[in-house]
């Protein structure tokens, strides 16, 4: 399971990454062609919300659940599906693969590096305070979205595919704030390898919060009663 964890976020690191230097990346030609920055924000997010989804729909996925992100398994651990030893080995996994996966993004040379490789931070004149909150409500929504649909036997199956028109949503009125990361893994990665870590501790404790309110607001109901039952939406039949 945990092999399986850092290999589908090693993925979502390089591939969901790449597409974002390709949309962004100074010199692309994909910039070029598309100069709404908003239509690029949507596009980026629909495509890199449809690797997530690919992913857990994999056999990797089938394996481990596909959470590849701490706040969905800091999310499962609160809901008691996932033991504390399985919260912990699918972090430390998620960050690894995070990192490895943000190792190819090197081989996009200065388009790679015009963009930071897709790092995370605060938009131009946005307030830490604010791109906090963005990060948050980005990662409640997540975290809703997916425990919402894998809480019935009717929608579970179509739980991957809320992903792709999330992020779209949330790409295009989040990104501007701080990059709707709502992943500290996704964060991690480019940050290692352009070494900046300036706002990190933003997207390693935002999206954690963000998480512990979707559990909290699904506890008491206030959004109906959606409880999930297992913590591999993907491979439940296993």
């Amino acid at each position: 399971m945990y092999l399986a964890e850092a290999a589908g976020t090693a993925l979502l690191v390089w591939l969901g990454l790449s597409l974002v230097i390709v949309f962004f990346g100074e010199g692309s030609a994909l910039r070029a062609w598309l100069p709404s920055n908003a239509l690029r924000r949507v596009l980026t997010g629909g495509c890199f919300g449809s690797v997530g989804a690919l992913i857990a729909i994999s056999p990797l996925g089938r394996i481990s659940g596909a959470h590849i992100n701490p706040a969905v398994s800091l999310a499962f651990w609160l809901e008691g599906k996932l033991a504390w030893r399985d919260l912990l080995g699918y972090v430390l996994a998620q960050l690894l693969g995070a990192v490895i996966g943000a190792i190819p993004l090197l081989l996009w040379g200065s388009m790679g590096r015009s963009i930071h490789y897709a790092i995370t931070q605060s938009g131009p004149g946005v307030s830490v305070a604010i791109a906090f909150g963005g990060e948050v409500v980005a990662t409640l929504s997540l975290v809703l979205a997916i425990f919402i649909t894998a809480s019935h036997e009717q929608t579970r199956r179509f739980t991957p595919w809320t992903i792709p028109p999330l992020f779209a949503w949330l790409n295009y009125w989040e990104a501007p704030l701080s990059g709707a990361s709502a992943n500290p893994a996704r964060s991690l990665g480019p940050a290692v390898i352009s070494d900046i870590w300036s706002e990190w501790w933003l997207y390693a404790i935002a999206p954690l919060l963000g998480a512990m309110l979707a559990v909290i607001l699904l506890r008491i109901n206030l959004l109906g009663s959606h409880r999930v039952t297992v913590a591999r939406v993907a491979g439940h039949d296993h």
